[in-house]
């Protein structure tokens, strides 16, 4: 088995994941990681993996994204392992295994939710503890032969004053940029196009100032 770490943070020295999660409309499983592109913005990266309530998944890299959708018996396989891994959470609802920077989450919204982080190496966890680590090993490395590129309809827009290496680009939104600082902006996906989305920011110019300006894709029915 390949060392957990490896596994999450890649090429990735520090970065963590993000300190806010993010809710998506009936998902039942959500693993959160920091991608491993240096340089990236994890806030604005897409989740590593989304189940949600009717079989769809969603595997994300640190920009775009790939959809499918699992059979029932499929999704149902599933939820029984996750079931194994809220109980192992307990009625804090939150396990932290292994030692060091934090650097995946794996959060369960349904009923009653739990939140799984994890770091260093699965293989040196206690053996009641297993389950979990070998089930978000499995999420990382997920594969599904429904899984085909997704196009997002929208996007969260956010923006913070800040210089990115290299030159910038002029703001061409309809909104004036200050609107996207401390509160995501919702863009239609044809209003993006050209523009670095997921965990890959852009430098922006706009009068006098500078910004770093990172555009989520949003699942279905998420908002900003």
């Amino acid at each position: 088995m390949r060392p957990f770490a490896t596994l999450c943070l890649s090429v990735l020295a520090a970065a963590a994941i993000p300190a806010l999660a993010v809710e998506i409309p009936g998902a039942l499983v959500v693993l959160e990681t920091a991608p491993g592109t240096p340089g990236s913005d994890p806030s604005s990266a897409p989740p590593r993996f989304v189940l949600l309530k009717d079989g769809q998944v969603f595997v994300g890299g640190t920009a775009r994204l790939e959809a499918g959708r699992l059979e029932k018996s499929e999704a149902q396989a599933l939820r029984k392992r996750v079931d194994v891994v809220r109980k192992a959470a307990g009625r804090a609802g939150e396990l932290v295994l292994g030692g060091g920077e934090r650097t995946c989450r794996l959060r369960l919204p349904e009923e009653n939710p739990a939140v799984l982080t994890l770091s260093g190496d699965p293989e040196t966890l206690p053996a009641p503890l297993s389950p979990a680590a070998e089930l978000v090993l499995e999420l990382l490395r997920f594969h599904h032969p429904s899984l085909a590129p997704y196009a997002p309809s929208s996007y969260a827009l956010s923006a913070r004053e800040g210089k990115l290496g290299g030159g910038c680009r002029s703001w061409n939104f309809t909104f004036p940029i200050e609107q996207a600082v401390g509160q995501a902006r919702l863009v239609p996906a044809a209003e993006a196009t050209g523009w670095p989305i997921g965990g890959l920011p852009a430098s922006v110019c706009s009068s006098d100032r500078r910004y770093v300006v990172t555009l989520r894709p949003l699942l279905p029915g998420e908002q900003p």
